[in-house]
């Protein structure tokens, strides 16, 4: 067992720093919070808080203490309920501090008087009953807020914290309408599963299904903990043959990484059988999005990263709860991927001390306003925080990262309301302009899903491995040493890659807001891929003689869904068909002298499952085609990229 249990705690770990709140250094943006120094923090394990079919769920509290005694008294109480286990594994504050401040989160918030309650969700490490990915979470966080409220040391305010699978139960538990749930804090929550966690565009996002159903869930399950010959198998599937599982999709009912586990092979199967937005992706606790109008007006703050795989959920979720409430509603955007709200770094770009952010002073902020009553500044300050990439001088930090530089800008409303659309178009000779264009012959590329292209940057969270680079801002380049790559040479080098951009730009172009690329195509296959990535091209510079490429956003469109994810539509022969790749949003400064680009191809693997070409049923594919795929740029089918772009004078200083 030595081999395992180092990789197991680092994922368990891992899993908790992403979903506990976020702590970054002393000179983040932030304002502090006052903290009341004079608490103590005192804990009772394994309160079993009964649910309202009689399971019983492991909650440890966190109460503020004097002398080693809890204060007597009411206090305004905070939930945070997880997957991932509330023992946490201790880690050295002198090698990583910010863990460390990460993993205490609950001692942090009842030393500033708040009775804290962590919680092991249904069927996972201490609590009872059978564990399954979402659908029992808004009953059971209903049931866990109400009794927090009805206990003698609780004032009957109820606030919520945590992020990924922790703001997923908030916003299952929400839509339930709890009557002492008095605020929320929701970091990288997801709006519809279905769009942002399984099948993106259409396309299964297999590297995290696959990675994040093994590492964070099945290898930490009550079974593999009960069997060290399950977590030997998990193990080897997680790693050492990751990258042959992932070419070996999809999977055989007999054998799949998952066997050695039932339980969560079932899960995940059922992941891959509701290919469609059916009803199963309407359950409570997979879609926030149908449940809108259920919430409860009470102060709701959302955060999210440019990079973070649920940046749409939680765009669209501010933007819906903002529309409908009175009460305090705000959103914050960062530069950041979905395991890292806060620091300056992400992927393979340093984007300044500005970036840093202190999350956990912005939580204690937040609820000093709206639990105690407490003026923090927090409601005075504009409801839109974004941070805007790019302007940075571009040459390669002492860590080795490009200095991309960005600013913080604050606004009423999402999007920005000063903001514009602007069209740039695509060219037969590979411009992008706001020209319109004329009579040109289509792009034509031969798509070989036996040769897909890597996945290199994006919104997969990080800690897969220097082999698996799907992870934030990063330069479109190949090394030997990613995944799929067999040489050094940029993307763009690639025959299946369309490239689109602008001359250099004679001013800088910022933009905020929200991201498309409208194409018109053809394929010779009845179905296929097509992928749209903005990239920023930043000109050669002493450390960078080739320039960097940095990804913006990046999404996906499988054309047989084109017209909407619960009516397959087949192309037919010959047929040309005007497809939308949203590509969400994004905030970034596109510097004078950089150019605006866009890449056009049909896969980005293994981020995304690869489409055989075949219109077989997604998931149960037996064969791959090679398909002949058109782009058309002409006066009658207009392709183009659309951004959402600011005054110039935006930035603040």
């Amino acid at each position: 067992m030595p081999r395992i249990w180092p990789r197991l705690e680092y994922f368990i770990t891992f899993a908790l720093l992403v979903v506990l709140a976020q702590a970054r250094p002393a000179n983040a943006q932030a304002p502090a919070a006052t903290p009341d120094s004079s608490y103590d923090v005192v804990v009772t394990k394994n309160v079993m808080v009964p649910m309202r079919d009689g399971v019983k769920l492991a909650t440890d509290i966190y109460f503020p203490a004097r002398r080693g005694v809890a204060v007597a008294g009411k206090f305004p109480v905070l939930v945070s309920r997880t997957p991932y286990g509330k023992n946490t594994p201790r880690m050295n504050p002198a090698t990583n501090s910010v863990a460390e401040k990460e993993l205490n989160a609950a001692s942090y918030f009842a030393k500033n008087g708040y009775v804290v309650m962590l919680q092991d969700v249904r069927g996972r490490f201490d609590s009872e009953g059978k564990f399954y990915f979402a659908v029992n979470e808004g009953r059971d966080g209903y049931d866990t807020v109400e009794w927090a409220a009805s206990q003698p040391w609780s004032n009957g305010k109820v606030g919520t914290y945590g992020a990924s699978y922790l703001a997923h139960v908030q916003n299952a538990m929400a839509v339930l309408r709890p009557p002492n749930l008095s605020a929320m804090f929701i970091t990288v929550g997801a709006g519809n599963y279905f769009e942002e966690g399984a099948w993106r565009g259409g396309a299964f996002m297999l590297l995290h299904n696959v990675y994040y159903a093994l590492t964070a869930l099945t290898m930490t399950s009550n079974e593999a903990r009960a069997n060290p010959v399950t977590l030997v198998a998990l193990d080897r599937a997680a790693h050492q043959d990751l990258g042959a599982w992932l070419l070996a999709f999809p999977y055989r009912s007999a054998e799949n990484p998952f066997t050695s586990a039932p339980a969560y092979d079932k899960w995940f199967q059922d992941y891959v059988d509701h290919y469609t937005y059916d009803d199963y992706w309407k359950q409570n606790g997979l879609n926030a999005e149908v449940s809108y109008d259920k919430y409860p007006d009470i102060p709701i703050y959302f955060t999210t990263g440019w990079y973070d795989f649920f940046e749409r959920g939680s765009l669209n979720n501010f933007k819906a709860m903002a529309s409908r409430h009175k009460s305090p509603t705000k959103l914050l955007v960062g530069p950041w991927e979905h395991s890292g709200n806060g620091p300056r770094s992400t992927g393979d770009v340093d984007f300044g001390p500005t970036a840093e952010f202190d999350m956990f002073a912005e939580q204690l902020r937040w609820f000093n306003q709206t639990l105690k009553g407490e003026e923090t500044g927090i409601l005075r300050e504009p409801p839109v925080k974004l941070f805007i990439m790019g302007g940075g001088i571009g040459t390669k930090s002492e860590s080795g990262k490009l200095q991309d530089g960005g600013q913080w800008i604050a606004t009423t409303a999402w999007p920005p309301p000063n903001a514009v659309s602007l069209s740039y178009f695509l060219h037969g000779d590979g411009s992008l302009s706001e020209q319109s264009p004329m009579a040109e012959a289509p792009s034509l590329y031969e798509y070989d899903p036996a040769h897909p292209v890597p996945s290199i940057g994006g919104q997969m969270n990080g800690g897969v491995g220097p082999a698996f680079p799907a992870d934030g801002p990063r330069d479109q380049v190949c090394s030997i040493k990613t995944f799929g790559c067999n040489n050094d040479l940029p993307l763009s080098s690639r025959r299946d890659v369309l490239v689109f951009q602008t001359p250099p730009l004679e001013s800088d172009v910022e933009i905020a807001g929200p991201v498309s690329v409208n194409l018109w195509i053809s394929s010779s296959a009845p179905d296929t891929d097509f992928t749209a990535k903005l990239v920023d091209v930043a000109p050669p510079n002493k450390d960078y003689t080739f320039g960097f490429a940095m990804n913006i956003e990046d999404r996906i469109i499988r054309v047989r869904w084109s017209e909407g994810f619960d009516k397959p539509v087949p192309l037919k022969a010959g047929e040309v068909r005007k497809v939308t790749i949203d590509l969400i949003a994004a905030g970034n400064r596109f510097a004078k002298g950089h150019r605006i680009r866009v890449d056009i191809s049909s896969s980005n693997f293994p981020y995304f499952d690869l489409n055989p070409n075949t219109g077989e049923r997604p998931g149960y594919s037996t064969r791959m085609e090679k398909a002949l795929n058109k782009v058309y740029h002409d006066n009658q089918h207009p392709s183009q990229l659309k951004l959402t772009v600011m005054p110039s004078n935006s930035v603040s200083p």
